[in-house]
């Protein structure tokens, strides 16, 4: 808990614009993947066959979309950023490896790992000084 308070302190100190516009930026992005995946669900299939053999294949099909959508619009308005980026999580890393097991497609690779390096980056910044969560704890 302190470490997390240590790092928000730190994030509001340091907290820019253009760290706000990206966070507004992945939230966005990862909203419409959810609705590309939803409106696109040959897509979806033929990037879940690598996975077909493993347990739970399907469960994590049913998470991708709701995970995208919810995630994506509290990364928007900054509440809950770093729970809504850690659900995003093992979604980027499969994205990531689905390149490698199955088929390469480099846009797919370039676009997963960016995304799954500014939700690192997230994780540990926080949504910082323009979002809801600051709002919300200065009305404390």
């Amino acid at each position: 808990m302190a470490s997390i308070k240590s790092l928000n302190k730190w994030a509001n100190a340091h907290s820019y614009y253009p760290l706000d516009i990206l966070r507004v930026a992945l939230g966005v992005f990862l909203f419409y993947k959810g609705i590309d995946f939803m409106s696109n669900p040959e897509q979806l299939a033929a990037l879940s066959k690598p996975f077909k053999e493993v347990p739970g294949s399907m469960l994590f099909l049913h998470y991708l979309i709701p995970a995208h959508f919810v995630g994506g619009f509290l990364i928007v308005i900054g509440l809950l950023t770093r729970w809504a980026v850690a659900v995003q999580l093992p979604i980027l890393i499969g994205a990531v490896l689905t390149n490698f097991i199955g088929e390469m497609n480099a846009t797919n690779l370039v676009l997963s790992s960016l995304a799954l390096l500014i939700c690192i980056f997230f994780l540990l910044y926080g949504s910082g000084k323009h979002s809801a969560d600051y709002y919300l704890k200065m009305q404390q």
